[in-house]
């Protein structure tokens, strides 16, 4: 006869246990070539990096015991105790955590220091799927939306004020769970506009058009913004009268004042596009009056919005960021070199990388890492150790590993009877995405350098327990599924 105790052992997703378990491996073998110094050979000795971290993955494999002999109704119940205990962690880690490298996040528990933002994480996640899963949650509701937004963005901001922005963006990803449970397809439409306003905007603010006093980046900024509106009108409307009145007007009117200010009078064709937004608008407006349609009133304010964002980016660059934080976005857009300075890190990676070729140079074998030459090169850039020690194909492998590890995580949020244990899932996933998409990003020098581990690779006992705990939280919720599915 099958005891219950036999049932939660089987229950359990061996895949992915076996998949974490090759992932921590490959990290530690990451963080044994990072860290290596020529002669010395001892990764087992726990005063060096290497030993340090086995120390902390043996940890976390207790860690992992534990969670998962925990009731998996445990973290439906405690969900909100469990978010409000980190919030107050956060709040008092501003006050009492000690100036590490400029930032406040780090609390010091005698030789052991802990990053209370890499638990936070599993906190967020427990209270938003908790907060979802309640009978009446709807995204339709906006007090409903207010509230799991706020839950998104209270660690965030102490996160923020910790000095810790790139661990404070991560937060973004639940933004991808939203979607997943129903959120408008519009609002990730709008937070892609946000980046590309702020990108376009900030690298193409000191070029001009040909012959012309018109900056490039605000021209074709609003010109996204007014074509956005008119494929908005037809997307959510199929009205092709008013689409056809905007488009001729945008078009007619931009092609006037081009040739005006080219052969006759030069002048700033942003000027153009302000008055033809605000013709937009009031178009728009006029037309949610006269319809009824409330459609046309929110892509009016979707305008409003991303004229408004496109000169706040400006404001928020210059005047919020540090200098050295400005300093990265413009080496990643381009605008600078500066390859002593803010993008040392990412051509010392990138030149790693290159240098170990198809098959890499072996265990050990980097020079490029050995003699180090790429800063936190066992931390945030642990990534060019794979690539320099074990070539293209072990990248690719890696890069594979970590692929079969978030569909299998899809996979099995798919499968949960509840939306607690759904929206954790997927809070999981996102988080997960994140990481492993802007780390490797940075590393190769396609997004900013944010300072966000690879997970399960980076050296660091903070974010190895954290990404255990949110993983083996989520094994745990879907080992009772069939309970779960007992009741219903």
């Amino acid at each position: 006869m099958e005891t219950k105790r036999d049932s939660f052992w089987k229950s359990l997703d061996w895949i992915t246990i076996g998949i974490y378990l090759l992932l921590i491996a490959a990290g530690w073998v990451s963080v044994c070539g990072a860290s290596y110094d020529y002669g010395d050979r001892e990764f087992w000795d726990f005063s060096t990096r290497a030993g340090k971290q086995l120390v902390w993955i043996v940890c976390s494999f207790g860690l992992a015991f534990i969670l998962l002999m925990l009731d998996d109704m445990v973290y439906d119940t405690f969900a909100f105790f469990i978010y409000v205990a980190l919030i107050l962690l956060l709040a008092v880690t501003i006050f009492i955590a000690p100036d590490t490298k400029g930032s406040r996040s780090w609390l010091i528990f005698g030789p052991v220091s802990l990053q209370s933002a890499e638990f936070a994480k599993f906190a967020t996640a427990l209270a938003v799927a908790k907060y979802v899963s309640i009978y009446s949650f709807t995204l339709k509701n906006w007090k409903h939306v207010l509230a799991v937004v706020g839950l998104i963005l209270l660690p965030m901001l102490l996160i923020v004020m910790q000095r810790e922005t790139g661990s404070a963006l991560v937060y973004l990803a639940f933004f991808l769970v939203l979607y997943r449970e129903g959120m408008p397809g519009v609002v990730l439409y709008a937070g892609l506009c946000a980046v590309v306003y702020f990108v376009v905007g900030i690298r193409f603010d000191d070029v001009f058009m040909a012959d012309t006093p018109t900056p490039i980046g605000p021209f074709m900024v609003l010109m996204i913004i007014l074509l956005s509106a008119t494929g908005m009108v037809w997307v959510y409307l199929r009205r092709w009268e008013p689409v056809r009145n905007i488009l001729s007007v945008l078009l007619g009117g931009l092609l006037a004042a081009y040739l005006l200010s080219e052969y006759v009078i030069p002048f700033n064709l942003v000027w153009v596009e302000w008055g033809m937004c605000l013709l937009l608008t009031g178009y728009l407006l006029f037309l949610s009056l006269r319809e009824r349609q409330t459609s046309y009133f929110l892509i009016a304010i979707f305008a409003i919005g991303s004229v408004a964002f496109l000169y706040s980016s400006d404001y928020f660059f210059n005047r919020v960021l540090e200098p050295h934080q400005q300093t990265r976005i413009e080496v990643v857009l381009g605008m600078k070199e500066d390859l002593a300075g803010a993008g040392y890190n990412v051509n010392q990676s990138k030149i790693a990388i290159g240098s170990g070729g198809l098959l890499g140079k072996g265990f050990l074998n980097g020079t490029q890492t050995k003699l180090k030459y790429v800063p936190e090169q066992d931390t945030d850039f642990i990534f060019c150790t794979v690539g320099e020690e074990q070539g293209f194909v072990g990248a690719t492998a890696v890069l594979l590993l970590f692929l079969a590890f978030l569909l299998r995580l899809i996979a099995l949020a798919e499968r949960q009877p509840t939306v607690f244990g759904r929206v954790y899932g997927y809070s999981v996933i996102s988080i997960f995405l994140f990481h492993i998409f802007i780390n490797i990003g940075m590393v190769l020098g396609l997004t900013p350098v944010i300072g966000i581990p690879l997970p399960f690779f980076s050296y660091g006992g903070s974010s190895l327990w954290g990404f255990t705990i949110l993983l083996f939280t989520f094994l745990r919720i879907d080992a009772g599924r069939k309970k779960r599915f007992d009741w219903y």
